[in-house]
């Protein structure tokens, strides 16, 4: 019982150890911006990591009195390698859009978005939905999925091992009881026949003195 309780947490620790390894991890936000004012943030990246930034712009419309969506707004993205200053990505999208980058080196990231509106549209008040996924597929990361897929596949594979040592020690307890059951109606078999050969020898020789008794009486040897 101690053993089956055993295997039953590992296998719940490692069920839970690759679904943590399987996500992952993601930064959603929104941040306002006031004419061509810039907002970075610095993302620490180990080397190789590709990093998918999803964005949406919206404006301020006095109008509705609410922010949406202006396709002659514009947004600049720029990445760069820190401390080097080493320009990553220099990107003009519109106002809804993606970005892509791959890590070249280890360390801080500076990621930065802006809007390119000028002259009278720089007093516009914008609002941007940022969202990135960080550690996308990569050649790297595509052998450590195969790597999970085949650890996943290994969990399977304990799995059903696991099931079928339940299923034989089952099949052994049945076995088990059906052989005592089958030793203990054999032993009470035995000492019934035991007791009846007991009977019948005491019969035997009860009738035997009897018959010898009958021989010397006619005799007249008693």
């Amino acid at each position: 019982m101690y053993s089956t309780r055993l295997r039953v947490i590992n296998l719940f620790l490692l069920y839970t150890i690759v679904l943590f390894i399987l996500v992952k991890p993601t930064t959603s936000l929104y941040f306002y911006l006031e004419g061509t004012e810039q907002k970075c943030f610095l993302e620490e990246l180990p080397r190789d990591t590709l990093v998918v930034g999803t964005y949406k712009a919206e404006e301020w419309s006095d109008t509705q009195q609410q922010y949406i969506e202006n396709p002659q707004l514009g947004i600049q993205i720029t990445v760069e390698e820190l401390p080097l200053l080493h320009r990553i990505i220099n990107q003009k999208g519109a106002s809804r859009g993606r970005f892509t980058f791959t890590a070249a080196e280890s360390g801080d990231h500076a990621i930065c978005l802006s809007t390119n509106s000028s002259g009278w549209f720089s007093n516009s008040q914008i609002k941007l939905h940022l969202d990135m996924v960080i550690g996308e597929t990569t050649s790297e990361e595509e052998n450590d999925k195969e790597h999970f897929s085949d650890l996943a596949q290994r969990v399977r594979d304990l799995n059903h091992r696991i099931a079928d040592i339940r299923r034989e020690q089952g099949y052994q307890r049945e076995r088990e009881a059906e052989f005592r059951d089958q030793s203990e109606l054999t032993n009470s078999r035995v000492v019934y026949w035991t007791i009846a050969q007991l009977v019948v020898l005491g019969f035997t020789c009860l009738w035997q003195l009897q018959h010898l008794k009958g021989f010397f009486e006619a005799k007249k040897l008693v």
